[in-house]
């Protein structure tokens, strides 16, 4: 009399498909180490404005992400190998990126105080002193 309906099989079938298209999705969803660090790398140049002092390295190192994400996501170990070679790739391009812009902001900024101090001399009437940083 105790006999299990085919519903609780059904159930048990549900359970099992959840469980195996979240294994999957989350599968998935682990990039590789080097994938990782390439995003973090781009986002790093990006908050550096590095749009704006190295556009040609910031937008191939994008590029380059956008294909390392893509073989990163292929099911093929030579595609996930080629994808932690260009993740390598693309976060030391963006490294650059990110400190050609600090650089550049950094030398405006030296230029800016050394206009500043220019001036101030200037004001002073120490304008033969100008030997001096």
């Amino acid at each position: 009399m105790n006999e299990p309906s085919f519903a609780h099989f059904r159930r048990c079938l549900y359970a099992l498909v959840a469980a195996f298209g979240l294994a999957v999705t989350a599968h998935a969803q682990s990039a590789l180490p080097a994938v990782q660090q390439a995003e973090r790398a781009v986002l790093e140049a990006q908050d550096a404005f590095a749009d704006q002092y190295a556009p040609e390295l910031l937008q191939g190192a994008r590029t380059g992400l956008i294909q390392a994400q893509a073989l990163g996501a292929s099911r093929s170990r030579a595609e996930r190998r080629k994808a932690e070679a260009l993740g390598l790739r693309v976060a030391a391009d963006a490294d650059l990126a990110r400190a050609r812009s600090e650089q550049a902001r950094a030398e405006a900024g030296l230029a800016q105080r050394r206009a500043e101090i220019a001036g101030l001399r200037q004001q002073l009437g120490l304008a033969g002193a100008e030997g001096t940083p």
